[in-house]
């Protein structure tokens, strides 16, 4: 497992815990640290959205996800 981007505390976290993140798994998959906004956002879902009932929209700032680009693989 490894992190993209920069840390929460390289990114100005307050409190130096708790912040969005991104993480890139051993089996090539992501796992996102965010928010949970399901409620508010599954029903402005655009059309040929969907999510199934284990699935959470989370949100993370533009900050944490442009931190994370340069990270991200091309493939």
């Amino acid at each position: 497992m490894r992190r993209l981007g920069r840390t929460p505390q390289e990114r100005g976290s307050l409190n130096n815990a708790t912040c969005p993140d991104i993480f890139e798994l051993s089996d090539g998959t992501f796992a996102v640290i965010g928010t949970d906004a399901t409620e508010t956002l599954d029903p402005r879902l655009p059309a040929g959205a969907a999510r199934a009932h284990y699935e959470r929209i989370v949100v993370i700032t533009r900050e944490t996800l442009v931190s994370a680009k340069p990270d991200i693989p091309d493939r």
